[in-house]
């Protein structure tokens, strides 16, 4: 686990001030680079000491067998793993026949910065070998925003006191060894050299090499170019073999004199292409990365984040802690989807092997909303995967004996790729949490272009499924039973409120959008008689109550399970998953993460302030968070009942979850969504932003410690920022012109906003809320202020 404030705390930057080795795995995510479509680990620039080599292309994987104790009919047999693919960060260095390796010698300094507004990763050590010779090293790395398939390195090294002579080797590497990730040698023998060489090409500053996994048929290309700067003599060779090629820089320099060198490195892969084809690809990326040199690589990174900052900034006074993690988490929301061009997001992103790689409802219910409102064509992207896997989604629905289209639980590719079928199959509402994003995004950006291109057939397929699934009862109501919620500790449940009120709106969206393009909706074989009973099962949705106590129960009979022992549950116990048997879990009141919680946020409409209150107190005092999913949901509901410190707590949570690695596992990958989730809790839970029925509306209140809040968001092409202070908000409109208008409602108030005439309203005071939720023993989050 990080210590805290293991990173300095810095508005704009993560910086590791010293190397510890037993944190080399965490320090690898955090660090990790990405623009989509490629991501790299920060492992060292020599590649030792190493946590978990990482090097990874979108949608790149291997199949893998998907074993089950026992079989049973739908189960899928094959699963997907994410590819550590050809490696291009190594630059090995030998000063005077001595390896660079900071675990000899003396290490002097060692610092790594990652500039989060300029989107690079430096390196800057000083080391001393064991023979005596001193150099400093200086190394600077970027995946391109701007130009897709590109990596680039600079390595800059001088020697100190006295001359030395300079070997630098950089290399491709393929097949490179890893930490064993699995106990089922099946799976590790899939994972084991999963790349078949086909092409190697060595030229005298770089070279290429082309690969195909064995099962997937997946065929990739990587190529690297080196550009060379010394005083004197230097000699450059390269010599290769079929899973690796290496370039190698001989020199002599004296004190203050720098071996510079900058390797371009390009990626490709596809699933028809030829193998001409893509060496021709990643042979005109190396082109285009040449021509523009470094300076001109690094210049277009700063300048498009320099753009996305511009739009996307949230600023907190108060709190320099969250200022920071909050940007870093919007960088790398920023990463993992900038470029993933009709590619998924999964949940590490591409910054470790985490969940096999795996795609989940995580993107459309925590990553898109961050993307809808900053960066609404990344998100747009990411539903075109969607809609392109909709026939896979079709056959599964088939095989479940089900109408319409049937998401995958977990997958990269489109096919469900969940061996646990409870939490899997059983996990219906990935379809009304893709319907959601697509409502999200056609009403925050007014697109019915993308509406009647996809979004129509991904709410028309998923409204087949809910009304397949359910079913009236003899009064009438609409049930949907034996599916599991967002909180696995309760599974295979009858009427979970989340699915059915989120799948509720699914229907209604669905039949909104027939409305509004009614050719294509007949073109999809929807008829009067279909829409009209989505209509009627929407309206017919059936949500428990418990009147005894009065609170909403999260599924059926849930207030009536058996409570959870919290106080007999010792620290050691937590994640309960892997203490306790999922039996024990799933016939008690214990809550993995927020779940009827989560439904009262997104569909907030369908509750009463009073009902929100007594719901919020209920079940923060059931919920342990053993997700990362949890905490960003809670501060935003803790919000919007009057918790404002609660809220401030959990916010903490969920934007330090990865720099303070709170829930131990960010060795495997930053936890993407808890990190777009920070946003979340800051926009939604302290700037009280909702989009019910397509009216965008703010209830904004600080807690004590944070002085102002300030973000903007994209709304219909207008670019609204909104200022918060404990006394009054200010909310202007940056483009558009006089003749832009938007009409807003803030603390029920409508008002109207223009680009010349921002509005500036008073906070009106809150009505005292009741005494703060209980969480359950030993669960609180950690404190931000003193209460």
């Amino acid at each position: 686990m990080i210590r805290e404030r293991a990173y300095p705390v810095d508005p704009w930057h993560i910086r590791e001030t010293r190397l510890d080795l037993d944190l080399l795995a965490q320090s690898e995510s955090v660090f990790a680079l990405s623009n989509g479509h490629i991501g790299i680990r920060g492992n060292l620039d020599e590649g030792e000491p190493h946590g978990l080599p990482g090097s990874y292309l979108n949608s790149f994987y291997e199949l893998r067998p998907l074993p089950h104790a026992e079989a049973g009919y739908g189960f899928p047999e094959s699963g997907q793993t994410m590819v550590n693919v050809t490696n291009a960060k190594l630059m090995r260095l030998l000063v005077n026949d001595e390896p660079f390796d900071v675990r000899y010698g003396e290490l002097r300094s060692h610092e790594r910065c990652l500039d989060l507004r300029a989107g690079l990763l430096e390196r800057i050590v000083e080391w001393v070998s064991p023979s005596g010779q001193g150099i400093r090293v200086r190394t600077v790395r970027l995946v391109s925003f701007t130009q897709r398939a590109v990596v680039a390195f600079l390595y800059e090294v001088e020697p100190l006191e006295t001359s030395a002579r300079l070997i630098l080797q950089s290399e491709l590497v393929a097949n490179e060894q890893l930490p064993p990730m699995s106990k089922d040698p099946r799976v590790a023998a899939v994972l084991d050299r999963p790349l078949l060489a086909e092409e190697m090409m060595e030229q005298p500053t770089g070279g290429i090499l082309i690969h195909r996994t064995k099962a997937s048929d997946l065929r990739m290309a990587a190529a690297m170019e080196h550009l060379v700067e010394t005083p004197g003599r230097h000699a450059i060779t390269t010599e290769g073999h079929p899973d690796w090629l290496r370039t190698t820089v001989a020199c002599r320099l004296e004190p203050g004199q720098k071996l510079r060198v900058v390797k371009l490195a390009a990626y490709g892969w596809s699933s028809m292409r030829s193998l001409p084809a893509l060496r021709d690809q990643v042979g005109a990326a190396l082109a285009s990365a040449r021509l523009d040199g470094w300076d001109g690589l690094v210049q277009q990174q700063q300048d498009y984040l320099d753009a996305f900052w511009d739009h996307s900034d949230v600023q907190v006074e108060g709190d320099p802690e969250v200022q920071q993690a909050v940007r870093f988490g919007l960088f790398h929301t920023l990463q993992a989807g900038a470029r993933a061009e009709q590619r998924p997001i999964g949940s590490k992103g591409l910054t470790g092997p985490g969940y096999d790689g795996h795609t989940f409802w995580d993107a459309e219910t925590f990553v898109l909303p961050a993307l809808t409102y900053t960066q609404p064509s990344a998100a747009a992207d990411v539903l075109r995967w969607r809609h392109s896997t909709l026939d896979l989604a079709r056959e599964r629905a088939q095989t479940l004996g089900l109408s319409g289209a049937a998401f995958p639980w977990r997958t990269i590719r489109g096919q469900e790729c969940s061996g646990y079928w409870p939490a899997g199959t059983a996990g219906f509402h990935i379809a009304a949490d893709i319907a959601d994003a697509v409502r999200r995004y056609v009403q925050a950006t007014g697109d019915f272009d993308f509406e009647r291109e996809v979004g129509l057939e991904l709410l028309v397929e998923t409204a087949r499924l809910w009304r397949s699934l359910g079913h009236h009862d003899r009064h009438g109501r609409f049930h949907i039973d034996g599916v599991t919620g967002p909180d696995e500790y309760t599974a295979v449940v009858n009427d979970n409120i989340y699915t059915n009120l989120m799948a509720q709106q699914n229907l209604m969206a669905a039949v909104d959008a027939c409305q509004r393009h009614p050719d294509l909706a007949r073109g999809f074989g929807v008829n009067d008689e279909e829409a009209a009973s989505w209509r009627d099962a929407a309206a017919a949705v059936h949500v428990p109550y418990d009147k005894e106590l009065g609170v909403h129960q999260q599924c059926e009979g849930f207030t009536r399970l058996q409570e959870w022992d919290f106080e007999g549950t010792p620290p050691e116990g937590y994640p309960l998953l892997l203490n306790y048997p999922y039996f024990d879990l799933y016939r008690k009141q214990v809550v993995k993460q927020a779940d009827l919680v989560m439904a009262m946020y997104i569909r907030g409409d369908a509750f009463t302030p009073e009902e929100k209150a007594r719901n919020f107190a209920y079940y923060d005092a059931r919920t342990v968070r053993d997700s990362s999913l949890s905490a960003c949901i809670q501060a935003v509901m803790a919000a919007e009942t009057g918790h404002l410190e609660l809220a401030h707590d959990y916010l903490g949570e969920a934007a330090l979850m990865d720099l303070h690695d709170l829930h131990r596992n960010a060795r495997d990958g930053v936890h993407v969504a808890s990190l777009a989730g920070s946003w979340i809790a800051l926009v939604a839970g302290l700037g009280g932003m909702r989009d019910f029925n397509g009216q965008l509306s703010f209830a904004p209140r600080l807690p004590s410690r944070i002085n102002s809040l300030e973000f903007s968001l994209l709304w219909r092409g207008l670019r609204l920022r909104v200022n918060v202070t404990s006394e009054e908000v200010t909310y202007s409109l940056r483009n558009g012109g006089g003749q832009a208008r938007l009409t807003l409602i803030h603390h029920g108030k409508e008002l109207e906003v223009t680009q010349v005439r921002p509005v500036t309203m008073p906070i009106p005071a809150a009505v005292p809320p009741g005494p703060a939720p209980a969480q359950p023993h030993g669960r609180a989050p950690v404190r931000r202020a003193v209460h």
